[in-house]
């Protein structure tokens, strides 16, 4: 049985509850999601090929790479170090996927990485 959603959201306590949330974590948890779905799309999960999307994860992970660049000052090495860790083992991921791989420094991301090499 399903639940319908409710007909007004109280946006306001939506706005409070994220009121309180750090900015870091909120970094983290969009950093882990784009990093969640650029997977799904290099085809890595249980269900593998059936959403690979190779042009839809290259959108995903140069968001990620932007989002990582861009907020590098502001989120520890704690937290940033293993964000870049999946970032470039996607960016790995994409290279060992396309047909025809990009050249060093063109893959998704690497304007803000720089070039992966690997495979």
């Amino acid at each position: 049985m399903s639940e319908t959603p409710p007909e007004n959201p109280d946006f306001d306590a939506m706005t409070r509850d994220i009121a309180e949330v750090p900015a870091v974590e909120v970094i983290v948890t969009v950093a882990v999601n784009l990093m969640s779905a650029a997977a799904v799309k290099l085809g890595l999960t249980e269900e593998g090929d059936q959403h690979k999307d190779l042009d839809e994860a290259r959108k995903l992970v140069h968001a990620l790479a932007g989002l990582l660049d861009a907020s590098a000052t502001e989120i520890s090495s704690f937290h940033a170090a293993p964000l870049r860790d999946g970032l470039k083992s996607l960016q790995l991921a994409f290279r060992e996927a396309s047909l025809v791989p990009d050249e060093p420094g063109q893959g998704p991301g690497e304007k803000y990485t720089g070039p992966v090499y690997g495979g």
